[in-house]
């Protein structure tokens, strides 16, 4: 199984690795450890490079996917030489087991899917504090995000209020972190309503929690949720958030869409 090292530690995008494993159609790589991220809970994957440490460095390949399955699979393709034959033919093979690889991971990708996911765990605690509306769903992407949630029907009014006290909790700069607790333990102590444990497969048997930190020292979390995905370490660094839309999908059920400032400035 590939030590999954985003988990403890979501800000390191470069990294050294052996390579395990390799698979074709597609060609895949899996490593003995990885900071890539692969695509779940609504998070897409991570992209960057593989490149061989051994030999000149040309033998490089870039990561177009990663997916988790029994363990982590890294999709990539050959990033060619100069062009010469020789650079085709040797760019075009996959490493050999126990390969030692240096790896970097697209760090402007990681940051901006980082930013998003740590800004939906804000907007899922507020619309449950605010709106008693829990969280149904939600999805990811480099440039904007979407939430679902159980609720009738989100007015503009309440679209601006949701929007400002997004803002609110962001420039209050509050620390997010994470640690690991047993599924028996959390169960038996966290807000299910929160970490919403039950949206889990049965077979996870020890979670990742991570918390945003309350108004002060002494309160409570302001939020608490089982999560594999990458954040940012304090809420501040998400930047401003711009709500961008809602639409019915079902009875009693909202999406609402959301962006990046940074973004929507770029449109």
């Amino acid at each position: 199984m590939t030590e999954r090292l985003y988990l403890a530690d979501d800000a390191v995008t470069t990294f050294e690795a052996t390579v395990e494993r390799v698979l074709s159609d597609p060609h895949r790589i899996v490593l003995d450890r990885t900071h890539f991220y692969p695509t779940g809970g609504g998070q897409p994957h991570d992209t960057g490079t593989i490149r061989a440490v051994d030999g000149d460095g040309s033998a490089r390949w870039r990561v177009v996917d990663v997916e988790m399955r029994d363990t982590v699979y890294h999709e990539v393709e050959p990033i060619g030489g100069t062009g010469g034959a020789d650079d085709a033919t040797e760019s075009a093979s996959l490493p050999e087991p126990g390969t030692a690889v240096a790896c970097e991971v697209d760090a402007d990708r990681r940051a901006a899917h980082s930013r998003y996911h740590t800004a939906q765990h804000l907007l899922s605690a507020l619309l449950l504090d605010e709106f008693d509306a829990p969280t149904t769903g939600n999805q990811l992407y480099r440039d904007r995000a979407r939430l679902d949630a159980e609720y009738d029907r989100f007015t503009d009014a309440d679209l601006d209020r949701i929007e400002a006290r997004l803002n609110e909790l962001v420039a209050d700069g509050r620390a997010v972190s994470s640690y690991t607790m047993d599924r028996e333990t959390a169960e038996a102590t966290l807000d299910t309503d929160r970490t919403r444990i039950d949206l889990l497969p049965d077979s996870i048997e020890e979670l990742r929690i991570v918390e945003i930190a309350g108004a002060d020292a002494d309160d409570e979390p302001y939020d608490r949720t089982a999560c594999a995905g990458t954040h940012v370490a304090n809420t501040a660094d998400i930047g401003e958030v711009v709500v961008t839309g809602r639409e019915t999908k079902g009875p009693e059920e909202e999406r609402v869409r959301f962006a990046l400032a940074d973004h929507v400035d770029a449109d």
